[in-house]
């Protein structure tokens, strides 16, 4: 079968049944493709793949692995939220002619003038539209860091990864 988001589910399902599965990357089929993107010209374009002597597959993972990844995914995607974040607090400050410079821990003065209800230097309808995102900003690194601490107890956990933190080499 084609690699696809509920690819490695299926695979297990199926090699519980007793049958034997390979799942081969979109970008391999892709060549075997002939005309128009349809499931039955997909189909025929695997078909065709996977008889080819030097095709390589893509192991199939277990429910820890991909429970893993999504940790990993999870916080990259709450990492890039906070970079959004942080980039439109910014970018709304400047509108009124409060300049902070680029950083995320630079952003502190910029929050402090948001939450501080005696100061005038914004209007009150400004603090009313960027407060909630400083809330966000603020819940999104709660999360992050309780997503980083959820990925270093499964490092400690996983002999895998305790294996690959040996390998010498910059991060």
């Amino acid at each position: 079968m084609e690699a696809c988001g509920t690819a490695h589910f299926w695979a297990r399902e199926l090699v519980a049944l007793g049958h034997e599965v390979k799942i081969i990357p979109p970008s391999y089929v892709k060549a075997y493709v002939r005309r128009g993107k349809n499931d039955a010209v997909d189909a025929e374009a695997i078909c065709e793949a996977v008889t080819r002597p030097n095709m390589r597959f893509v192991p199939i993972k277990s429910e820890d692995q991909q429970a893993a990844l999504m940790l990993h995914k999870t916080r990259e995607l709450l990492v890039r939220q906070q970079n959004m974040l942080v980039n439109a607090l910014r970018s709304h400050m400047a509108e009124l002619g409060m300049i902070a410079p680029q950083g995320r821990g630079k952003i502190k003065d910029i929050i402090a003038v948001i939450e501080d209800a005696g100061d005038e230097s914004i209007p009150a309808l400004a603090k009313a539209a960027l407060k909630p995102l400083v809330a966000q900003l603020r819940a999104a690194e709660e999360n992050t860091r309780a997503l980083s601490d959820e990925i270093m107890i499964w490092h400690r956990n996983s002999e895998a990864s305790r294996r690959l933190e040996t390998i010498p080499g910059d991060l």
